[in-house]
């Protein structure tokens, strides 16, 4: 693990190690005294690094989960990669979080499942294939291998024994079992759908493969809309159940992901409208138009088109300004599919009636870029005054021509210039004159009766399409004879496997189609000749089930047996808020169809929903510190700046410095390998837990670690005083008798920090406040006067409860702590997790004041103290504890070595720390 710490200051060879849980063992290859003439001996400090590789074989294999029923399961999965072949520092959060909880919980008493897989099919490695020429398998396999050597060094633990690979086949036959399952319950369908096409390449692109200007990413040929026969899984068979059961897991999803999903899927209550169309005059059909405010139907001054509306295209065949209208919209809806663009062609010689007047003056059709085609028919019903998008339609297409304001905020009320919400029908809308909105749709629709209306619920969410023209993907099980049409691969044939050596250009369509020997061959039904399906599968297909599988990863018949489903769902899934939708609303169409087809029991809660991942945390990004030049906005590295901080080659220039997302063109990118080698894992993990909640962004700084490995010295002082002045009781495991007040008051505080951390750990996963909690009690161990009262039975006990709680976020520090304080016992993280004893929490009761702490006069922080120390002497020093032990501690003052003198007034309600320079 590469270097030592800055604070290490004598580098001695080191002796073979002995017996692992021989105190004078741990103590003599990891520690190192500083070479000094004081005739005070300070405690010895700790390299780190080294305490990170002696450790790590006994911290990072924990025992598999127990098949006890004493045990309760708990499933904490965290989202697994990508194999890109380097770990980053969003890496590092999110699987220092799941493995502190994993620890915690198996501390416990837990039986815990904390696996990791691999998300290995996908673009990047095809990408690879063909700019590289390697080959796609090996690449991913390499990644694989180097990433796992990263994971050893960040100190977590998973269940490698139920590792699984998306792209092998061992895993990828079951998805392509779970797909047969779904074609055979009528769920996966082909279909015609518009694609990215590459006209140069011949080529399906992904939407990712087009930049912002609609261009291809390899070609630079302005990428076209083609219609293509496409597999799709049918998820809005689930819809209601996906909407509804969203309140199941209230309070347990963060609500932003729970509103992601409520709007993608989208359920709108409203009428379809059927407005009569003429074409040059002659009456020839009727445009069905879905609405959620048909109360505005008397302000309609528009009917709207989508592109690809049978009107439409019948009239371009004939109308070469509306066909280039029409291809012009279509390559800009490649480049930016948010239908915001309010391009509109008016359809020469088309109008529409308001089947609500049928004696006023027909309504202009137009062909619209911002119409989709996907919702309702492909139709919308312009009103200005209304609605902000058709307003500002209007006004692009339709200049100078007036705006109806048919609703009202009241009765007789002026209107806005464009009023979206509910009122009151206005004067000119005849019979329904003076109705709020509510009751005049309903009267609306009545009026128009069945042949112009009719009530309906429309929904946003649209079917699954998951097939992909691409090599490195699950292959479908499909196969296309000419005598039986489409036919399933028989379950017992499977796995269609990947061909093996395939040349990929990235042009020319899918390459399976040019690998003859594998695409020929015989059908599963008549036996003859019929050729494979050269699609593979979106890769979300691969991460919709992967944490079933996780559950029973070697079942080499089913998914997984009803047996193993005891450990479902999920108790607690962590990952990125990026994948509030596709993933986490994928993951939860599986589930549902699992569940409703008989193959995961249902139990209670979020199971009995069939809902797979109980409760969701998702972290925040990891930003680092970039630099830029003041004048230019150029992106500057940390090579460009001077000694000083000023930008090299310039007159003392300083530059701007924020945090922003990592990036290679920001120059802001961290190594965690590097930060581990230099700081150690422990130190590390410590310092992404403390630095901001977990669903916040995290600044990084690199620097700031300092600040834990002072809380870790110190921690080690106490320790290796203790250890060294014999003051390890002869039973460290009888109850605690505090006798004097002092004792009585330290127990009890350990106690509600003991309760804390537990329900931060549990509950709350606030997980920066357990650091925060832990160096508070530190900061009292510490500050512990010999003659203050309290024993050294009582302190020992309070030192191990720190330790204890320490062992999830610094396993090998705490491992070597611990093997200190009970030389021979078993390892700390092998314990049970320790019991809050109520009787001290209801014992003495601290009368407490509110303090304000003040750094060279200013107030940085009000905490509250406790009155009696502040009425005795060294209450400066109990503040400055505390005061450390915090955020604004650590940024004020750093150290107490930097505090030159302390001011303590107003009755203890005021302290005031003065800051040498």
């Amino acid at each position: 693990m590469g270097g030592r710490l800055p604070f290490t200051l004598l580098a001695a060879p080191r002796p073979a190690l002995r017996c692992l849980h021989h105190p004078r063992a741990l103590l003599t290859p990891l520690l190192h005294r500083p070479n000094t003439t004081s005739t005070r001996t300070p405690s010895p400090k700790l390299d780190f690094p080294a305490l990170d590789a002696k450790w790590r074989s006994h911290l990072q294999h924990p025992p598999p989960p127990s098949t006890s029923e004493d045990k309760k399961k708990f499933y904490i999965l965290s989202m697994f990669p990508y194999p890109s072949g380097t770990l980053h520092m969003g890496h590092l959060r999110v699987y220092t979080i799941s493995d502190t909880l994993s620890r915690f919980r198996r501390m416990q008493g837990h039986h815990v499942l904390h696996p990791m897989g691999w998300d290995a099919f996908g673009l990047p490695a095809e990408n690879a294939a063909i700019e590289r020429g390697v080959d796609a398998r090996l690449w991913t396999e390499q990644n694989i291998a180097a990433m796992k050597r990263q994971f050893e060094g960040m100190g977590v633990a998973f269940d490698w024994g139920r590792e699984l690979t998306t792209c092998s086949p061992d895993y990828y036959t079951h998805t392509q079992r779970l797909f047969l399952k779904l074609h055979a319950a009528g769920l996966a369908y082909r279909a015609e759908s518009l694609v990215n096409w590459d006209p140069v390449d011949q080529t399906v692109l992904a939407n990712e493969q087009v930049s912002a200007t609609g261009h291809s990413w390899r070609s630079g040929a302005l990428v076209e809309q083609k219609l293509l026969k496409q597999w799709f899984l049918k998820i809005t068979a689930y819809q209601e159940s996906l909407l509804d059961d969203l309140d199941v897991l209230k309070d347990l999803w963060p609500e932003r992901v729970r509103a992601q999903q409520r709007n993608w899927i989208g359920r709108s209550r409203g009428a379809e409208v059927r407005f009569p169309v003429a074409v040059d005059g002659a009456a020839e059909q009727t445009v069905q138009v879905f609405t959620t405010r048909v109360d505005t139907l008397h302000g309609a001054q528009y009917l709207a088109l989508s592109t690809s509306h049978p009107l439409v295209q019948r009239l371009a065949a004939t109308n070469a300004a509306l066909a280039r209208f029409v291809k012009a919209a279509e390559e800009s809806k490649a480049a930016s599919p948010d239908g915001k663009a309010k391009h509109g062609f008016r359809l020469p010689g088309v109008t529409a009636t308001n089947p609500l007047l049928p004696g006023a003056p027909p309504l202009p059709v137009f062909a619209a870029e911002y119409v989709l085609e996907g919702y309702g028919e492909g139709a919308v019903m312009g009103v200005p005054g209304h609605d902000v998008r058709d307003a500002a339609f209007w006004a692009q297409n339709c200049p100078g021509e007036g705006v109806k304001t048919v609703i009202l905020p009241s009765a007789g009320a002026a209107g806005a210039e464009v009023f979206t919400a509910h009122g009151v029908l206005s004067g000119d809308c005849g019979e329904f004159a003076g109705m709020a909105s509510a009751e005049a749709q309903k009267a609306i629709v009545d009026r128009l009766g069945e042949k112009w209306a009719n009530e309906k619920t429309q929904w946003r969410l649209r079917d699954w399409l998951v097939s992909r023209q691409r090599y490195w993907g699950t292959p479908i099980p499909m196969v296309h004879c000419d005598a039986c049409g489409v036919v399933s691969v028989k379950e017992e044939d499977l796995p269609v496997r990947l061909p093996e050596g395939v040349d990929i250009k990235g042009r020319g369509g899918s390459p399976l189609a040019a690998v003859e020997e594998w695409v020929n061959t015989t059908c599963p039904t008549c036996g003859g000749k019929a050729k494979r399906d050269t699609d593979t599968m979106d890769t979300f297909v691969d991460s919709s089930w992967y944490y079933m599988r996780f559950v029973d990863p070697h079942n080499e018949k089913e998914l997984f047996s009803k047996e193993s489903t005891s450990l479902l769902p999920v108790d607690l899934y962590i990952g990125g808020v990026e994948h509030a939708i596709l993933h986490l609303l994928y993951s939860r169409f599986i589930a549902k169809f699992l569940h409703s087809s008989g193959h995961w029991p249902s139990g209670g809660g979020a199971a009995n929903a069939a809902e797979p991942f109980r409760k969701l945390i998702t972290q925040g990004m990891v930003h680092g510190r970039t630099y830029t030049h003041p004048s230019t906005g150029k992106f500057l590295t940390p090579s460009d700046l001077a000694a000083d901080g000023t930008i090299a080659g310039t007159d003392g220039v300083q530059p701007t410095v924020t945090y922003e997302k990592m990036s290679k063109s920001k120059h802001n990118g961290v190594d965690p390998a590097a930060t581990i080698a230099t700081y150690g894992a422990d130190a590390t993990r410590a310092h992404v837990l403390f630095q901001a909640a977990v669903e916040d962004v995290l600044e990084w700084d690199e620097h700031r670690i300092v600040g834990i490995q002072r809380w870790f010295g110190r921690v080690w002082g106490l320790v290796s005083t203790t250890a060294a002045a014999g003051e390890v009781p002869s039973d460290p495991d009888a109850a605690v008798v505090a006798e004097t007040t002092a004792e009585k008051r330290l127990w009890r505080e350990v106690q509600v920090m003991l309760k804390e951390v537990t329900s931060s750990f549990s509950e709350t996963y606030a997980l920066n406040t357990v650091i925060s909690t832990l160096t508070k009690l530190t900061n009292t161990l510490h500050g512990l006067k010999p003659g203050a009262g309290v024993g050294a039975g009582v302190r020992y006990r309070a030192l191990e409860t720190l330790v204890h709680m320490m062992a999830p976020v610094a396993p090998a520090f705490a491992s070597e702590c611990w093997a200190v304080l009970r030389p021979g016992a078993a390892p700390v993280l092998q314990r049970g997790w320790p019991a809050v004893d109520v009787a001290a929490l209801e014992g003495v009761v601290e009368e407490r004041v509110r303090c304000a702490v003040q750094v060279d006069g200013k107030v940085r922080l009000v905490m509250e103290v406790e009155a009696e120390r502040m009425a005795a002497e060294g209450a400066a020093e109990y503040v400055l504890e505390r005061f450390l032990g915090t955020r604004e501690g650590g940024k004020w003052v750093g150290g107490r070595e930097r505090v030159v003198k302390s001011v303590v007034a107003g009755g203890g309600r005021v302290v005031n720390f003065v800051v040498g320079k």
